[in-house]
């Protein structure tokens, strides 16, 4: 039922069974006049995100301090969607445009075995929680001046990436920014005095527009083939992983908070034994020995080269504008065949079309540009446009040496290369996408970011590398049900109805596939709806 507050109503959505199934859910509105949210704070969606996110975090910490065991089992648990770095749509907590906040979260509610302790209920609901709400959604309660720089933040970074594609630039890094991070399983900013703020190289600093800061200068990747270089430990993928996660906009003090690239910006790697579903991978692999069609290439155990040539279709399919690499997680052979390969495995014998005889062509014809972290195939310098030498974490650029090692020392590979086809579009096979389990039409659960069990099958994710929170993955999974439901998905271009699948969802949000209220989705981009579909395994195509 709903319950009526001093200036919110909490709503108790679902109880639990018992102490030890999962927590109840419950939501809080809190009236305009209550909030008190100041207007530059809501006027806009962008505001309206990034002021959510704020109070997101203060509530998360709130509930943290009043959480306690009350009983057995989970009772006394208050807990709700816990953010990472970015800032990003969340149905944890809404502001609304007329300037009510909704904020969505669990109650452990507390009992002995199968005895309710009704008092410590009672505490749980009309103190803790009252006074977790009046701390975090409340603006009298929290510095005006954080939630300014945090929605200001957020603006600037709006801007920044709004610039790039009218500058010719895929990605831009600030001067001062601040890239490693403090473990590989901590995204936070590495604390510690040997860390060097970025500096911008001179010959590919530019300098752009914030709506808050000013201007603001820094490394702009520009649009073609760039190549980061360097000797191992120099900062090579720390920079690349930077840009990747610039998809996403960053909680001030970051670090990253001005590094930004454009939206459709896609990391690829190489993935031994990931499923393949009917996917065109025939500009990159053909000819295969055992005859099988690589214009609708199906595999339940890809290698690596076969896996890294269908990551990149399928982000082609999406309309992707930038492919970014690691020569470290990539697949040699479908990265590179140096000259001495080329001498002892003839064209004829070789299905393969390395990346490096592509990664020009897809540029010239298809406007899509890569960036690459290079440390041993130095045949890339030749299609290159930029090359930035990572020197101890500060960049360096050295095309035009790079230039004059080529004159010296010229590649002796011969180049690879047929014509770019247009790939043959795929039609789902709508009754394959399954997630019914034993009694229930629908079991999902989400392990973690990279894995769920969707139905009987459980999918690996550990490849998207751009998935940064467990709720993208919980929220693509329903996503995906309710567009089966909706028969969303039926007939047509695979392709075409996950991008119309997703401006949807942008555009309703996310309480348009799940109608129970849930605050446990995180928003996702399109590739990573698509790159969840390609690795279900139960799902099939119809044949072309």
């Amino acid at each position: 039922g709903s319950y009526e507050a001093n200036g919110f109503t909490l709503y108790i959505d679902r109880v639990q069974g018992d102490p030890f199934a999962s927590p109840s859910r419950l939501r809080v509105v809190v009236d305009s006049l209550h909030a008190n949210l100041p207007a530059w704070s809501y006027s806009t969606k962008i505001q309206r995100i990034a002021a959510a996110d704020f109070m997101n975090r203060i509530l998360v910490r709130c509930f943290a301090r009043q959480s306690k065991s009350r009983g057995s089992g989970k009772s006394g648990i208050l807990d709700m969607l816990r953010p990472g770095q970015e800032v990003l749509a969340r149905t944890s907590v809404l502001v609304h445009e007329d300037g009510r906040v909704e904020a969505r979260f669990r109650a452990g509610l507390p009992a002995q075995g199968r005895r309710i302790l009704g008092r410590q209920a009672a505490t749980l609901l009309t103190e803790d929680v009252v006074a977790s709400i009046e701390q975090g959604l409340v603006s009298a309660a929290f510095e005006p001046e954080a939630l300014e720089r945090h929605v200001q933040c957020v603006e600037d970074t709006q801007a920044l990436r709004c610039q790039l594609k009218e500058k010719g630039l895929v990605a831009f890094v600030a001067d001062g920014a601040i890239l490693p991070r403090a473990s590989g399983v901590d995204e936070r900013p590495l604390s510690s005095k040997i860390v060097k703020p970025f500096v911008a190289p001179q010959e590919l600093r530019v300098e752009l527009q914030t709506v808050h800061s000013g201007s603001v200068s820094g490394l702009g990747v520009r649009q073609g083939i760039t190549l980061i270089v360097g000797g191992g430990y120099h900062g090579k993928s720390t920079l690349l992983r930077a840009i990747e996660r610039g998809v996403y906009d960053h909680v001030p003090g970051d670090g990253r908070e001005m590094v930004v690239s454009i939206e459709e910006a896609v990391k690829v790697r190489a993935e031994d034994g990931r499923a393949i579903r009917s996917v065109d991978i025939s500009n990159f692999i053909n000819n295969l020995p055992n005859g099988e069609d690589t214009r609708a290439f199906v595999s339940e155990n890809a290698s690596g080269s076969t896996s890294q040539a269908a990551a990149i279709a399928e982000a082609l399919e999406c309309k992707a504008a930038c492919i970014l690499l690691d020569e470290d997680t990539s697949a040699t052979n479908f990265m590179i065949r140096d000259a001495r390969m080329q001498a002892l495995i003839q064209n004829k014998d070789e299905p393969i079309t390395p990346f490096i005889d592509r990664t020009r062509q897809i540029f010239a014809e298809q406007g899509v540009s890569t960036v690459l972290v290079v440390g041993g195939a130095g045949d890339y310098f030749d299609v290159a446009d930029d090359i930035i030498a990572m020197r101890d974490y500060e960049p360096h650029v050295v095309t035009d040496e790079v230039k004059g090692i080529c004159q010296s020392m010229p590649s002796q590979r011969s180049r690879e290369s047929i014509p770019w086809a247009a790939p043959r579009f795929r039609q789902l096979d709508l009754k394959t996408l399954d997630a019914a389990k034993g009694r229930k039409d629908t079991s999902i659960k989400t392990l973690s970011k990279e894995r769920v069990l969707f139905g009987r099958e459980e999918v690996d994710l550990s490849a998207l590398e751009q998935l940064v929170e467990a709720g993208q993955t919980r929220a693509i999974a329903r996503a995906l049900v309710w567009a089966k439901n909706q028969a969303f998905l039926q007939g047509g271009d695979l392709s075409a109805g996950l991008l119309a699948l997703h401006q949807h969802i942008e555009g309703e949000g996310m309480d348009v596939f799940d109608k129970a209220k849930v605050g446990d989705y995180t928003s996702f981009r399109v590739f990573e709806l698509a790159g969840f579909l390609g690795r279900m395994r139960r799902v099939t195509m119809c044949k072309p």
